[in-house]
């Protein structure tokens, strides 16, 4: 009998352990996007800064490595200008992007580094903002990089702050006069909460 409870303590103490064990979070965040100037084939296009909204979900392959998935939102205005033209179009920017993390652990602080792959989409909002109504959606397959910290509230809650970069193509949304063929930088820092499971 004895030997039963002891069996029974060490089962319910080895469950315990591995129910305290989190390998995964979600996290919601606030982002502000950024992107450069971007000037050409005779084309110079502007994007005006914007706030939105990134969700996460990290799965730990170890107390160090992870991986991640993200969606995040954002709704902002292209502005492009040529030699003979100006125009403007009102987009929807999201992202679907996957990335490998690395994290360190300093007491509650947890810096970490991510590196990726993003696709992002461009839609265009045919309204008043936009000036071009023969606009279609831009595709486009870009790198996704970032550092951060995660400041740990409690074993199940954290603090996230940190600063995402995707180098992309620049979009065009299907009209030719727009096309600058060059790349740019979509600066996104982010502000959130994880919930750790």
């Amino acid at each position: 009998m004895k030997k039963m409870m002891l069996l029974g303590t060490l089962i319910l103490s080895a469950a315990a352990g591995l129910a305290q064990e989190s390998r995964q979070d979600v996290s919601v965040s606030a982002t502000g996007t950024f992107a450069p100037q971007v000037d050409g084939n005779g084309v110079l296009q502007t994007t005006q800064p914007f706030l939105g909204f990134l969700g996460s979900y990290r799965y730990m392959l170890t107390p160090r490595s992870a991986l991640e998935a993200n969606y995040s939102f954002t709704q902002n205005q292209q502005n492009y200008v040529t030699s003979f033209l100006t125009g403007q179009i009102h987009q929807r920017q999201q992202e679907i992007s996957a990335a490998y993390v690395y994290n360190l652990n300093f007491k509650n602080f947890n810096p970490f580094l991510e590196g990726g792959v993003a696709g992002m989409f461009f839609s265009p909002i045919h309204d008043f903002q936009t000036t071009s109504l023969d606009t279609k959606r831009s595709t486009n397959i870009g790198a996704l990089f970032g550092a951060g910290v995660a400041y740990e509230l409690s074993p199940s809650f954290d603090i996230r702050a940190e600063y995402r970069g995707i180098v992309v193509k620049a979009p065009f949304f299907n009209v030719d006069n727009f096309k600058t063929n060059r790349y740019e930088l979509i600066s996104m820092p982010s502000l959130g909460i994880a919930y750790h499971f």
